[in-house]
């Protein structure tokens, strides 16, 4: 097989991909409650967080972070209301950047 023929196979293989769907998880904080409050949470109660509203919040795929953003509100659109992410800084997620 030549060098053509590698790339033009690459080249499908790589768009077949593109059309799977992949879960983000998006980190807003953590809490780090002792076992003895953990057990006395019931509905109503509040868990704080490490972080504040405005700080910027991180997106992983599997274990690996892929950016950062910051949390936002649909303003327009079907989406209006819907909490969104803004990204403000994209790792990057080419093979060599692993």
């Amino acid at each position: 097989m030549d060098n053509a023929t590698q790339i033009n196979d690459s080249r499908k293989t790589d768009a077949a991909f593109t059309h799977v769907p992949i879960e983000i998880l998006v980190s807003v904080g953590r809490a780090r409650p002792l076992v003895r409050d953990l057990l006395q949470l019931e509905e109503g109660s509040v868990l704080l967080l490490d972080k504040r509203v405005e700080d910027l919040v991180e997106l992983y795929v599997g274990d690996r972070l892929i950016g950062m953003g910051v949390l936002e509100i649909a303003e327009s659109g079907e989406q209006q209301g819907q909490l969104c992410v803004r990204l403000v800084d994209v790792n990057d997620l080419s093979p060599s950047g692993v």
